[in-house]
């Protein structure tokens, strides 16, 4: 994942800060090996995060140039969709035009020549329906009269 840009940033960061520090204990007075170690190790992972921060920044500062692209292929977007929306203006608009001047010549035609229609055939009356007779029914009462005698 590191580049070597950044490697490199790394290994002088180290550097740096281990000369500083043992320049520091040089005046203090003398390190031991132990010392000297301990330095090393802490100066590295100092270093690294240092790095990490750094490329951080580097990037935050890049990414306006990818916003300002975004922003260009917004507006090319944009300018597109406008002018397809002016084609399809104008063409509904041709559409308008065009229904207005077959009406027109529609009823100018009408006017000239007056439609005279032969009569569709008549219309059939309905007969009245014969009222149909009625049957006659059977009366249940009767044949209740006739269960119910006992003898």
């Amino acid at each position: 994942m590191t580049t070597p840009k950044s490697k490199a940033k790394h290994k002088s960061l180290t550097g740096d800060i281990i000369s500083s520090i043992e320049g520091k204990l040089g005046e203090a007075g003398a390190a031991t090996k132990k010392m000297k170690k301990s330095i090393e190790k802490s100066a590295e992972k100092l270093a690294k995060k240092l790095t990490k921060l750094m490329d951080k920044a580097e990037k935050k500062t890049t990414k306006p140039e990818k916003a300002t692209k975004s922003v260009a292929k917004k507006a090319k977007k944009e300018s597109k969709k406008a002018i397809k929306n002016a084609q399809k203006a104008d063409k509904n608009a041709q559409r308008a035009i065009n229904k207005k001047t077959t009406a027109a010549e529609s009823a100018v035609k009408a006017e000239v020549a007056p439609v005279t229609k032969a009569p569709a055939r008549p219309a059939a009356k309905a007969a009245p329906r014969p009222s149909r007779a009625k049957k006659p029914v059977a009366e249940p009462a009767a044949a209740a009269d006739e269960t119910t005698q006992t003898a």
